[in-house]
């Protein structure tokens, strides 16, 4: 049967002009009725995910070959987008917002190119190309959050998600009991137009904008998070036995006997990972990683697995967790308590003392963890001489002490190779139980946490080159090198602060960027540095193809290690189980549809783990700006974080950010010099630049809109 791949090759590599249905039906052979309707079907497919065009003349061909793009918008709150091109090699397309067409942010679109990017010989300077939206593919959002306000005939809702655009009008009969000042879910029934806005009914009352817990919630709904889980999932759940059958833990390798050891968060309840070390007669290091079997539970496309990949990764938000499976699952069976038998996926792995695996071994397993540790007390155990603790733990100081020794090994190769290491502490608020903020702290890694990092790497990477090797459907875990554009970006920005990005160019290795963290190390622009590196990179993302790791300097790497929280573990745990059961074999037809299901496992994942990363950075942030309140009209010590034309973006010791408007430099006329990312006095010649330290007040805390304004103090 004729499939969707069949085609798109045809009009890319043999079609010489666009191809009616008629035509395309003659040239693939396609003569019976039964063909036509599935050549159709398919088109019509190909058409509404933007894979081909459907020109006015009813021909067919590929975007590119009508000089057409498809991507995202990325809408900006004065009105205006940028296209985020599905091709990487394009850049952002610039598109005003007549040119829009109705596009929100986030929905997927057919571009025409309005004006190529240029360069005026008039003015020596260089602008972006421009187009304009000709079609609307998909929809991102159908419901918005937002607040209400009413009069007498009618309401609207104002977005919190400023890039939505204008506001959403509701009749008074889609009220649905919402007042004024709510906190509403609005769905959308009528998408915007050239001169009308869009129109929506509310669906959901989330409560008044100040009252307790609304404002997560709020962020729960905007992102269209999940909220509990479906009737017949949980029966699913439910329905698991508690107990594994004999039969099953006899078929696998029993590792009961072997010392091992979880070692998380003093509050985790998901625990996914068990460790294990032993030095062999030879040297080496036997390195053991235990990982959770739930796809021994969770099996392909049952009710359990079309849940998890809706979902696709757990969410953690400062003041909850959206788990991926249902609790019986992530905190139940699946979970590798100390003290129970539980299935497991374990990766056994010979380690010399330069840090390379010199033999390895994947196989389903039993396993039974003996101790349930944090890294608190782990890293306590190796750096202190704490009498409770060593009485209570000294059984497991000899294995601690070579897991100390193997991570030091793994590290230093990591660095050896080129992994980049940045030396950035997090921040996490601290919330009382009303979900307050009463403080904000920073968290240093220790000991324990590089322990379980540097083995977590170990056998992902263990995994993904044993299954690249194999040519079998999979799932990596890819970080392209940065763009060239936005590393010469980053380096014009370095330059200025006196340090440069050796052999800069049209590829650079992760040695260089690693070079400039060490040479900021423990320099007060260190904090600034870091994160500009950061944000030149490329996002990491999910590919069926071994594109590298750029961050860690690695050819190979998958995520083998959180099943319980990220579904392109899950997926590839139930490869390799597949694998295992069949000799490493593969029919061919099961090959192509794991390559189809491979492509979409990806696809879905690396959209839903951006979601997420949204969410999470939103409750922090609000959380922070929340905090920040009662501080209104005080003085602090801050850092540059970042310099545009309409002022600079300040950081405060605790990690708060906010920022120092332009209009409120009122010494001088203040100019920005983007060479040097830089605001500088005309007649003072006073210079503020990025790193440097000042004394603001804070002026102004705007929760709703999630905006910190200070002032510099003279």
């Amino acid at each position: 049967m004729l499939c969707k791949e069949q085609i798109v090759s045809y009009i890319e590599t043999e079609a010489v002009r666009p191809l009616s249905e008629a035509e395309l039906a003659e040239q693939l052979g396609v003569d019976t009725v039964e063909g036509l309707v599935h050549l159709k079907g398919l088109l019509q497919e190909l058409e509404s995910e933007g894979t081909l065009v459907l020109s006015r003349k009813k021909r067919y061909g590929l975007p590119a070959q009508f000089n057409l793009l498809i991507g995202t918008i990325s809408r900006h709150p004065k009105g205006f987008g940028f296209l985020i091109a599905e091709n990487r090699e394009q850049e952002d397309l610039y598109i005003h917002a007549s040119d829009l067409g109705g596009a929100l942010n986030g929905d997927k679109v057919i571009v025409r190119i309005k004006r190529p990017a240029g360069f005026d010989s008039r003015t020596g300077t260089k602008f972006r190309a421009e187009g304009e939206v000709i079609r609307i593919l998909k929809r991102n959002v159908q419901h918005v959050v937002g607040t209400f306000e009413n009069s007498k005939h009618f309401g609207f809702v104002v977005p919190d998600d400023k890039k939505l655009g204008s506001d959403i009008f509701v009749a008074k009969d889609d009220f649905n009991g919402a007042r004024n000042g709510m906190k509403v879910l609005v769905e959308i029934t009528s998408w915007p137009q050239k001169t009308r806005s869009a129109e929506g009914k509310i669906v959901q009352i989330i409560g008044y904008k100040d009252a307790p817990g609304v404002d997560i919630l709020s962020i729960i709904f905007g992102h269209d998070l999940p909220q509990g889980f479906p009737a017949a999932v949980l029966e699913a759940a439910v329905a698991i036995p508690e107990q594994i059958p004999a039969a099953e833990m006899a078929r696998r390798h029993d590792l009961r006997g072997l010392q091992m050891i979880t070692i998380d968060g003093e509050d985790a309840k998901d625990l996914d990972d068990a460790v294990s070390v032993e030095r062999l007669q030879n040297g080496n290091y036997l390195l053991g990683v235990h990982i959770a079997d739930v796809g021994h539970y969770v099996t392909e496309d049952n009710i359990l697995d079309q849940e998890a990949l809706e979902r696709a990764t757990s969410i953690y938000l400062v003041d909850r967790v959206i788990p991926m499976l249902p609790q019986k699952l992530s905190n139940g069976v699946c979970s590798l308590n100390a003290g129970e038998d539980r299935l497991a996926m374990t990766c056994m792995m010979e380690v010399d003392s330069k840090g390379i695996v010199v033999a390895h071994e994947i196989f389903e397993s039993v396993i039974h963890v003996d101790f349930r540790m944090t890294y608190k007390n782990v890293t306590k155990l190796l750096t202190t001489t704490d009498e409770a603790l060593h009485a209570q733990y000294g059984v497991l100081l000899p294995m601690l002490r070579d897991m100390e020794a193997l991570q030091g090994i793994l590290e230093r190769k990591r660095l050896r190779r080129g992994a980049i290491e940045f030396h950035a502490p997090e921040s996490k608020v601290i919330l009382d139980k009303k979900g307050r903020p009463v403080r904000i702290e920073w968290r240093e890694s220790g000991i324990a946490d590089k322990i379980i990092e540097e083995f977590m790497l170990c056998a992902n990477e263990t995994v993904g080159e044993h299954y690249f090797w194999l040519e079998v459907p999979f799932l990596y875990r890819v970080h392209e090198e940065p763009k060239p554009e936005d590393v010469m970006d980053v380096n014009k920005f370095l330059q200025a602060l006196g340090y440069s990005i050796k052999g800069a160019g049209n590829s650079v290795h992760p040695k260089a960027y690693q070079a400039i963290v060490n040479e900021v190390a423990g320099r007060p622009e260190e904090q600034i540095v870091n994160s500009v590196l950061l944000r030149s990179m490329q996002h990491a993302r999910y590919d069926t193809e071994a594109l590298g790791h750029f961050g860690l300097s690695a050819q190979y790497y998958s995520h083998f290690t959180s099943p319980i929280r990220r579904y392109p573990d899950l997926a590839i745990h139930r490869v390799i189980k597949e694998l295992l059961h069949h000799g490493e074999k593969l029919s061919q037809e099961r090959t192509e549809v794991l390559k189809q299901k491979m492509a979409h496992y990806a696809a879905q994942s690396s959209q839903r783990e951006k979601i997420a990363e949204e969410a999470e950075r939103d409750s922090v942030d609000l959380k922070k700006v929340e905090y920040m309140q009662p501080f209104v009209g005080e003085t602090f010590t801050a850092k540059i974080s970042g310099v545009t034309n309409f002022g600079l973006f300040v950081q405060l010791d605790n990690s708060v950010e906010g920022l120092v408007h332009i209009s409120t430099l009122v010494d001088d006329f203040y100019q920005f010099r983007p060479e040097s990312f830089s605001l500088f006095g005309e007649h003072s010649h006073k210079v503020y630049q990025l790193g440097q330290e000042i004394r603001v007040r804070l002026t102004r805390v705007n929760v709703e809109d999630r905006q910190i304004d200070f002032e510099v103090v003279k």
